[in-house]
């Protein structure tokens, strides 16, 4: 394998594409004849089975250059074929597919969440090396230390602030512009932030908010349109607790746009009766809007809610980008990050394990709200 590599980094780039795109497309034809064409009956798939447990040895050794390693593949995969052979004349095919599409997602899980979850929680009472059981000395640090409750409370008025200004600002543009014209435009140049990465959005808010010495040009715009006002510049990252407000703003520039789209699709899936039937009741247009159209999209605004809720407590690209947590602005997730680099490998993880429990109630609240809806269906 590693000569292959050596051999594919010394053609041209344009000649490594077609490559790498045939290489591509052999693995998803390998994972789509074992889900979908292995497992089926018939003399003509047990012979393309027969076929693959030579062609797969064969190929390896070109490969790989060990008849080693082939044999061994060899064994492996005609084992597999044996055995999908054998349980596709039992009809026994279904659950093999069931199994081959669910365990990747299973080895997913496991290896990219549970067991780095058990590590994290295992090594928050961990000290900064990992060698020695310190108990809750890490948590305790967290909370006694006036930087680690500031970062805490950030992140707290973080999830506070921005779904419910996100959402309110989506659900009004949805309302205004629902039926008018040009509201295909609208929704474009609202929903355009959501285009941008975190660092993207992030870069462009550092240049709105940037702010120089009043002798001389401002390159900031929220600062050039002060000094026009006979102001003067303000820095708006560097006072405390306003420029957390300022970073906010950033988060909800580029969620309006998604919480916009999901409440304005919620939306044109009321009813028309139900509106129809309330304005004949001489109900006011707010009155059908709290009564109606608010009961009718709640499951909407409980997905968007708790989904921005969930990526104001994980923002991490916001701070680091802006302020590197300066100027008590840091967060959970910009905390972690520090203290990893600082080595504290301990302390990052209680960082970790707290922002672990602020997201649970918020899962939990979402999956219940998920299980009432299909109880109700």
């Amino acid at each position: 394998m590693a000569d292959f590599f050596r051999w594919l980094a010394q053609l041209p780039p344009l000649a490594q594409v077609p490559i790498v795109i045939l290489a591509f497309l052999a693995v998803v034809g390998a994972v789509l004849f074992f889900i979908e064409i292995a497992p089926r009956r018939g003399r003509r798939y047990t012979i393309i089975r027969l076929a693959v447990s030579v062609l797969v040895p064969v190929v390896t050794v070109f490969v790989v250059g060990s008849y080693t390693w082939a044999a061994a593949i060899g064994a492996v995969v005609g084992g597999i074929l044996f055995l999908v052979d054998y349980r596709s004349r039992q009809g026994a095919g279904y659950l093999l597919q069931l199994w081959c599409f669910l365990l990747p997602a299973i080895l997913m899980l496991v290896i990219g969440l549970i067991v780095p979850t058990i590590q994290t929680a295992v090594q928050a009472f961990m000290n900064s090396r990992g060698t020695e059981f310190v108990g809750i000395d890490n948590f305790v640090w967290i909370f006694t230390q006036p930087s680690g409750v500031r970062t805490v409370v950030n992140t707290i008025v973080w999830v506070l602030v921005t779904p419910v200004v996100s959402t309110i600002a989506g659900l009004a543009y949805a309302v205004f512009i629902d039926k008018s014209r040009g509201e295909k435009i609208f929704k474009v140049l609202v929903f355009m932030p959501m285009a941008i990465s975190f660092v993207g959005a992030s870069i462009i808010w550092r240049f709105m908010y940037t702010a120089r010495p009043a002798d001389q040009e401002q390159i900031g715009l929220l600062n050039q349109v002060i000094v026009w006002f006979g102001g003067t510049p303000y820095d708006f990252l560097a006072n405390s607790p306003l420029n957390t407000l300022f970073l906010i703003v950033v988060l909800i520039w580029v969620q309006t746009g998604f919480a916009m789209v999901v409440l304005s699709a919620a939306i044109k899936g009321v009813p028309t009766e139900q509106l129809e039937a309330a304005e004949l009741d001489g109900t006011s247009p707010w009155q059908r809007f709290v009564n109606v159209t608010v009961p009718s999209i709640r499951s909407s605004l409980v997905v968007v809610l708790t989904t921005i809720s969930i990526a104001s407590l994980k923002v991490f690209d916001i701070v680091r980008t802006m302020t590197a947590g300066a100027n008590d602005t840091s967060v959970i997730a910009n905390e972690m990050y520090t203290q990893f680099k600082n080595f504290e490998t301990g302390r990052s993880a209680a960082f970790a394990v707290v922002l672990f429990l602020l997201v649970l109630p918020i899962v939990i609240y979402n999956a219940r709200q998920i299980k009432k809806q299909r109880e109700i269906r």
